[in-house]
């Protein structure tokens, strides 16, 4: 509930909301937002940067306040049920009980029948709650969330290289870095405060920024140099850089003998440095540059053009492998994964989506055991294993979908095959805005959006905050976590103590099962956060928070087996779809400026024309195709009609189509890496043929 107090506005003494401390929920840097509620009505009148907020200090893009404040979606503000065809507006009792009987028909038939895909734009609070609905009630394998479509990669590399999921870096150590390689990622679009942080590091004498990146991004239009290894070489220039490492004597043996293992067997496999980077495409010269840098002080970021691959995870391995060979895993160095949505940290620690909460494993029948003990469930009815991944289970066909916050017939690869799934099942959607997931649902149930709802949200160094409320919101509109557990309470009396939980019990519930946990987040209480703003995890008591993971004090510790990192062996392999005679050119997609979680709130109902960015020299070899400067992109999936952008920094050969664009993925691959079930976005064949001579339709509804 926002406060009021009384204050002068034209002239006038009025009632005046105050102004209310909370997280942009935008992107995961986790920037401080101060949020003044309208006068009159709902909404968020003004949006600023909290000063107060020991992460951004005031700091805040544009389109972090200006989604906060007025972004461009549909609201949804009734609840609807399809009826006669049609969806249409209906009570709140009515939309859940529809809800309820429908999913609870498909769940006494099958567990796994049931598909419920979560999202990193939830509290830590609901992420939490769906987690608990889905494993302790339903009790289905087929439980994930749209993260999986953009972090999972990363993910399972540190799992696998540190024996925890935890990037090791914090912001401290940007400023103490003299090298910051760029590595598949475009921070200054997606990122832009921390982007601002990096270059504020590059103002000092001698520190760089190297990009790598096909594509000449505004990150890399911003950095000192840019590298452009073929699309989806990245593993192969990764390799050629390690072994140049190797070849000159560079490897810091201390700290690989001290605190690693899996070396000798890494050196057995490395390519010889020439031929790798011939393979990636790239002159010797370039990898001397990457070598050369990691003798420095190096940060490596990497994002989703290397997550999106099904090398994903070796690549990513790849990136850690240069920070153990050369001792770059202290402060002021390492490898940091730039997360792609706002609480995608927070689904990973709370949501029992790939972990229990804490990160508890879920091969663990004692890990197992704990959670059935802590919801009150019967352990047999745990899945015992983390399930396929967003793609393989609707690839599974389930008879019934619940999703909250996310938009799969617009964000999966193949979409058109997505959707087709979708229309067969029974689909209840959690949105604050319409979607075309929404159009095609049988319950539609309107949810507030951040700057309405209360809870935390995890940052991408593992930094925890809250999230306030500072308006009230429509009667037909109820919170995230307040629709989950009036769900899972018909569904499974008893799961929750509460139909309308206070979001910090909740909170409270989560920290209590992360204790003793490597992600121990039971020192974190809302009071403590009200006082200091943020806490970073590891968190075990009251008065310790988390810093630079596994080094203290010029000592090395991990959560593995045997107590050392874990070197890898991966090579570089051929693309699931290499290009050919009939489809010459390599299509591949990336994040705009305005473009996050498929753009509801920041295209509104109109999807709007899509641009492709092409080579100029690419669309004169098409000349004969092209009409009123529209061509026809093609794969062997689908086809969308584009509005050309002639664009140098695009490589020869290639067609850039922004990945938030509904058509986009109608034209994806959904293949996926094996280890991480993040499916390869970023590089599948293409052809231009003539444009269509209609542009197809733009609109969401």
């Amino acid at each position: 509930m926002p406060n009021w107090t009384i204050g002068r506005r034209n002239g006038a003494w009025v009632a005046v909301s105050d102004w209310v401390p909370t997280t942009c929920m935008r992107c995961a840097v986790g920037c401080g937002h101060m949020h003044q509620g309208a006068d009159e009505g709902y909404g968020i009148d003004a949006a600023r940067g909290d000063a107060a907020h020991p992460v951004s200090q005031g700091l805040a893009c544009a389109r972090g306040l200006r989604e906060s404040k007025a972004p461009d979606g549909e609201w949804l503000t009734r609840p609807m049920v399809r009826s006669g065809g049609e969806l249409r507006q209906t009570q709140w009792d009515v939309a859940l009980a529809r809800a309820v009987e429908g999913l609870q028909a498909v769940h006494q038939r099958d567990p796994d029948s049931v598909a419920v895909l979560g999202s990193g734009q939830q509290t830590n609070e609901a992420a939490y709650a769906l987690g608990k609905v889905a494993r302790g009630g339903f009790g289905t394998r087929n439980y994930d969330a749209n993260t999986t479509l953009c972090m999972a990669s990363a993910v399972t590399a540190y799992y696998q290289a540190f024996g925890s999921d935890a990037p090791p870096c914090t912001y401290a150590d940007i400023s103490d870095a003299d090298r910051h390689v760029v590595w598949g990622a475009n921070p200054a679009v997606a990122h832009p405060v921390m982007f601002r942080w990096i270059q504020q590091s590059a103002d000092e004498d001698g520190v760089e920024i190297i990009v790598v990146d096909p594509v000449r991004s505004e990150t890399a239009e911003n950095s000192e140099h840019h590298v452009a290894p073929d699309p989806g070489k990245d593993l192969a220039l990764a390799r050629a850089v390690l072994a140049r490492i190797v070849e000159t004597g560079r490897v810091d043996r201390e700290f690989v003998d001290e605190a690693t293992e899996g070396f000798e067997d890494l050196l057995a496999t490395l390519p010889d440095a020439a031929d790798a980077a011939a393979e990636a495409g790239v002159e010797m010269a370039e990898v001397d540059l990457l070598a050369d840098a990691m003798d420095q002080q190096a940060l490596i970021y990497w994002g989703m053009g290397i997550n999106q691959h099904v090398q994903g995870t070796e690549t990513a391995r790849a990136l850690i492998d240069l920070t153990l060979a050369t001792g770059n895993l202290r402060p002021g160095g390492g490898p940091f994964s730039l997360t792609g949505q706002a609480n995608s940290m927070g689904t990973r620690i709370c949501s029992s989506k790939g972990s229990w909460p804490g990160q508890r494993a879920f091969e663990d029948p004692d890990h197992r055991r704990l959670v059935a003990d802590h919801w009150d469930v019967p352990v047999d009815r745990l899945p015992d294993d983390t399930g396929p991944g967003p793609v393989g289970m609707l690839e599974d066909e389930p008879d019934a979908v619940w999703a909250v916050a996310t938009n799969p017939v617009a964000g999966m690869p193949e979409a058109d095959s997505v959707r087709e799934t979708l229309e067969d099942a029974f689909v209840v959607v959690q949105d604050a805005f319409h979607t075309e997931t929404t159009e095609i649902a049988d319950v539609v149930l309107p949810a507030a959006t951040w700057g309405e709802s209360d809870g935390t949200t995890t940052n991408m160094e593992r930094t925890i905050s809250r999230v306030r409320s500072a308006t009230d919101v429509p009667s037909g509109v109820r919170s995230d976590l307040d629709i989950i557990a009036t769900i899972g309470s018909r569904l499974f009396p008893g799961l929750f103590e509460s139909t309308s939980p206070d979001p910090s019990d909740v909170f409270n519930e989560f920290t209590a099962l992360t204790e003793g946990t490597v992600a121990d987040c039971s020192g974190i209480t809302y009071e403590r956060l009200d006082d200091s703003h943020a806490v970073r995890w590891p968190a075990p008591d009251d008065d310790s928070a988390g810093g630079y993971r596994y080094y203290d004090d010029e000592s090395w510790s991990f959560p593995t087996a045997s107590g050392r990192a874990q070197f890898s062996t991966g090579r570089q392999e051929s693309l699931p779809e290499p290009t050919d005679d009939d489809y010459p050119l390599t299509l591949t997609t990336a994040r705009e400026a305005d473009g996050y979680n498929t753009g509801v709130r920041s295209r509104g109902g109109e999807a709007g024309t899509l641009v492709a960015r092409i080579h100029p020299e690419t669309v004169e070899e098409h000349s004969g195709l092209v009409t009123d400067d529209r061509l026809t992109v093609e794969t062997r999936r689908g086809s969308a009609t584009v509005a050309i952008d002639r664009d140098e920094g695009v490589p020869e050969g290639m067609v850039w189509l922004p990945i938030h664009h509904p058509a986009t993925n109608r034209l994806t691959l959904s293949d996926r890496d094996p280890q991480s079930d993040e499916p390869n976005f970023k590089q599948c064949a293409a052809r231009l043929v003539a444009a269509e001579a209609e542009l197809p339709p733009a609109t969401a509804d």
